[in-house]
């Protein structure tokens, strides 16, 4: 099985011209926008920008913590790492204003571009590849949550809301942000407790950072790091909520700002033959999972 994903005349000229390897990032997503541009005048913008109303509205403190009492149980499905990538054949996210293919073309887009450029770090191409399973929270056997508490950009919950979070202005119809308890600078929190302390939004990135965790990976703990904030962009774009890093968060944030680039700009031009690939990565998920995963 192949997968081919249409290309524009300026990344074709980019790859022309960037005949070294390394990867380039393109100019234009798969719909011929900018990237991340939430204020295009498409219909799939009108869908995202509902889609953020919503979390912005449902994403709360309490919530969260009910949300990670009850999948952190793992008693949803058993199944292998690979299962999980084919389930994602039915998934479509609809935070994503650069792509509406099924998620597990993305995935491997962005492992395939890491493994080009960082050849030696097969921890990190493993990371490409299960960065975004936590997805499947869409599916019924999972629960079937809505798009709002599974996919879009995460942000930190019991402090208060930074400007840099995407449209902002909605989060003013959250109740945290009128609690006194939690709309102050560090809220709960302190100066430099640790982001594995701080409660982030519920989505895909904290379910399968749970999972990596609970299944006992042997992933590095820079990998987890990504699973678990690859959609931060507040931290990993605009340099917000530094206050509340330690050391070690400084350190695997440098891996995150890496993946970001492969994670965001892989979505328009990458053709992947499963088939040949899928070796690589069972002997990867092999090397760093157990055969069968509780979820």
């Amino acid at each position: 099985m192949t997968f081919l994903v249409a290309q524009t005349d300026h990344e074709l000229e980019n790859k022309k011209a960037n005949s070294d390897g390394i990867f380039v990032v393109p100019g234009n997503n798969a719909f011929g926008n900018s990237f991340r541009d939430y204020n295009a005048e498409v219909e799939r913008q009108k869908i995202v920008r509902e889609l953020y109303r919503q979390s912005h509205i449902n994403q709360t403190y309490d919530f969260v913590k009910k949300m990670r009492e009850e999948y952190g149980k793992m008693n949803k499905v058993e199944m292998s790492i690979w299962e999980c990538c084919e389930l994602l054949n039915e998934v479509v996210d609809d935070s994503d204003p650069d792509l509406d293919e099924p998620q597990i073309e993305h995935l491997l887009q962005t492992a395939e571009a890491i493994r080009k450029d960082y050849p030696n770090e097969d921890w990190l191409h493993l990371t490409g590849l299960i960065h975004d399973l936590g997805k499947v929270l869409l599916l019924p056997s999972f629960g079937g949550l809505p798009q709002w508490a599974v996919v879009g950009d995460t942000f930190p919950l019991g402090c208060a809301f930074d400007e840099s979070i995407v449209l902002h202005e909605q989060l003013k119809g959250n109740p945290d942000n009128n609690n006194p308890t939690y709309n102050t600078k560090y809220g709960v929190y302190s100066e430099g407790c640790g982001l594995n302390n701080v409660v982030m939004s519920w989505g895909h990135d904290d379910y399968m950072y749970l999972v990596a965790k609970a299944n006992k990976t042997t992933l590095p703990s820079a990998a987890l790091f990504i699973i678990r904030y690859h959609s931060f962009y507040p931290l990993h774009k605009s340099g917000a909520y530094t206050h509340l890093m330690n050391e070690e968060d400084h350190e695997n944030l440098k891996w995150l700002q890496i993946f970001s680039k492969y994670d965001l700009y892989s979505k328009s031009n990458v053709r992947i033959d499963v088939e040949k690939v899928k070796p690589y990565y069972m002997s990867l998920i092999e090397k760093y999972f157990p055969a069968k995963l509780k979820w």
